[in-house]
């Protein structure tokens, strides 16, 4: 079985993105091993200042624990049309470029609003193909998440919670299907 990191892309205490992470977590577990990683968690006070180049060891010990995975699921919040500033932090703090180079990695976004994360989830993903990264084609975007959302059953419409379920059951084959593949050979 793959391991699939759930990122709960927010340092925002009690999170709409932690309550999708949680409910993603019940429904990807089945066909993998999950682990959720809130970046609540992430050392923020260690790398005030800017030190690029030289993370500071709770911030490396973040990052190991982090890159043990096969695959990574990343749940988005969109704030001020944007993503979380303290996801791009994690990012950059992340080895350059081995991090998410050729990791499967499957996106959701939530938003009060009416796009769904639309926005950040587009502006992350670039960062990720950036890196290599292979990005799942199928993504959600859960809109007018507090209304929209319930943690124990998920999306209240019912083809919304379909277009939610086809991601977490296909996910865990995509990341098995990368994990499968011999690296290719290219004869000059």
């Amino acid at each position: 079985m793959s391991l699939i990191h759930i990122i709960s892309a927010t340092d925002r205490p009690g999170s709409n993105a932690y309550k999708v992470s949680k409910y993603v977590d019940t429904h990807l577990s089945v066909k993998a091993k999950t682990k959720i990683i809130s970046l609540r968690d992430f050392p923020l006070a260690d790398v005030a200042g800017g030190k690029y180049g030289k993370a500071p060891d709770s911030v490396k010990e973040f990052n190991k624990e982090v890159l043990k995975a096969d695959g990574f699921l990343f749940v988005i919040p969109e704030y001020n049309g944007g993503f979380p500033g303290i996801l791009k932090l994690f990012y950059d703090y992340l080895p350059f470029p081995q991090a998410f180079d050729k990791k499967p990695v499957s996106l959701i976004g939530e938003a009060a609003g009416a796009f769904g994360a639309l926005r950040p989830v587009e502006q992350f993903e670039q960062l990720l193909k950036y890196r290599k990264a292979y990005i799942y084609p199928e993504r959600m975007f859960i809109q007018r998440v507090n209304d929209s959302f319930d943690a124990e059953k998920g999306l209240k419409d019912e083809k919304m919670q379909e277009l939610l379920e086809s991601q977490l059951s296909g996910f865990p084959e995509f990341v098995e299907l990368i994990q499968s593949q011999q690296p290719i050979s290219i004869q000059s």
